[in-house]
């Protein structure tokens, strides 16, 4: 009986050793933002479907994309297109790590940022995390990752993107991974290392990239106005028509066509950063996970698809101040902050394919 004793007790310790939390859902964070009841998304999307342009019918097979996670009621639009061609089984969602996460954490660097929790909220059901995160970790070992459910907890760049993922693949499996401040080489390392992880999973489990798993990257675009300290192109109507433009131009040429080592090095060197000097020219809210991601596929291409290109289509471009104006309403659902010339947001969705 003693020992009986000792083991419950022991067992009891362990137990209580273990957070609570690696065994919760991921809660939901942004309950306005975004559509988190399964038949209102429902109705969300059908409404999309008949006020959005749809995808061109000729294009090939997505194996990645960008998506925005700005509020629904004004972006709603930029997100439909892409998600309407992702039916993967399994996602890999780079998301960013906005200001108030990363002052929280002390200011990581050149870190990928996981989490515990078993399955994160979604609008029809929990969304169960895949085996491939314990995988990555595993291969990648502490130098490049670390653990945190409150950075998880606190940062709505991935949780925005799953009500529309949850709505195309209702048994969807994601593995979330908060992309940290990285100078260009630094990224180019990291995402070779996760590459070749993801190669040897996917080749362990037969699975192909596109059909069985898609990369998903969480970015908006430029942050523009005096309450984000960026008057770059000025103030007003004419400085908000100057920098959708200059959005608009930065996407077609660094992430439309071929994507090349050279062509991300050089949209990192656009994107304002805080962190590295010789950066800067406009704020995007993607200015890590964009190139991040985009090195890791075709990495990742490279690997396991040799003498295929990856290649970018753009769909559909918006900012929050022009959006705002737009007659869509979303029962419940609303913006969280300011849409005027001092305070808006641009964003934008774009699919990834192979090509010869």
């Amino acid at each position: 009986m003693k020992s009986l004793s000792v083991l419950i007790v022991s067992v009891v310790l362990i137990c209580m050793a273990i957070p609570l939390h690696a065994q919760e859902a991921r809660p939901i964070l942004n309950q306005s933002s975004y559509c988190w009841d399964g038949p209102r998304m429902d109705q969300f999307v059908e409404y999309l479907k008949e006020h959005t342009a749809k995808t061109p019918d000729d294009l090939p097979p997505l194996v990645a994309g960008i998506s925005p996670h700005v509020d629904y009621r004004d972006g709603g639009r930029a997100y439909y297109p892409l998600f309407q061609k992702i039916s993967a089984p399994e996602v890999v969602l780079f998301g960013v790590t906005h200001r108030k996460t990363r002052e929280k954490l002390g200011q990581p660097q050149d870190k990928l940022i996981f989490d515990t929790h078993a399955d994160w909220q979604g609008p029809y059901s929990k969304i169960r995390v895949s085996p491939l995160r314990g995988y990555l970790q595993k291969r990648l070992g502490p130098k490049v990752c670390m653990t945190s459910d409150e950075a998880h907890r606190m940062d709505h760049s991935i949780e925005g993107l799953l009500p529309f993922l949850q709505h195309a693949q209702k048994d969807v499996r994601i593995t979330p991974i908060l992309v940290t401040a990285m100078p260009f080489d630094k990224m180019d390392a990291v995402s070779t290392q996760l590459a070749d992880a993801l190669a040897a999973y996917m080749k362990e489990n037969n699975l192909t990239l596109g059909k069985d798993l898609f990369i998903l990257i969480s970015a908006d675009a430029n942050h523009y106005g005096k309450d984000f300290s960026n008057l770059h192109f000025g103030e007003g109507a004419a400085a908000h028509r100057k920098a959708v433009a200059h959005d608009r131009q930065l996407v077609e040429t660094y992430l439309e066509g071929p994507i090349t080592t050279a062509k991300l090095r050089g949209l990192s060197k656009k994107l304002w950063g805080q962190h590295f000097k010789d950066y800067g020219e406009v704020v995007w809210c993607g200015q890590y996970t964009i190139p991040f991601g985009l090195l890791t596929v075709d990495h990742l291409v490279a690997k396991l698809s040799p003498g295929k290109r990856l290649t970018g289509r753009p769909f559909l471009y918006g900012d929050s101040y022009t959006d705002s104006r737009s007659p869509l309403k979303v029962p419940g659902l609303g913006p969280t902050s300011a849409r005027t010339l001092g305070h808006w947001v641009g964003y934008f969705s774009a699919g990834y394919y192979l090509a010869e």
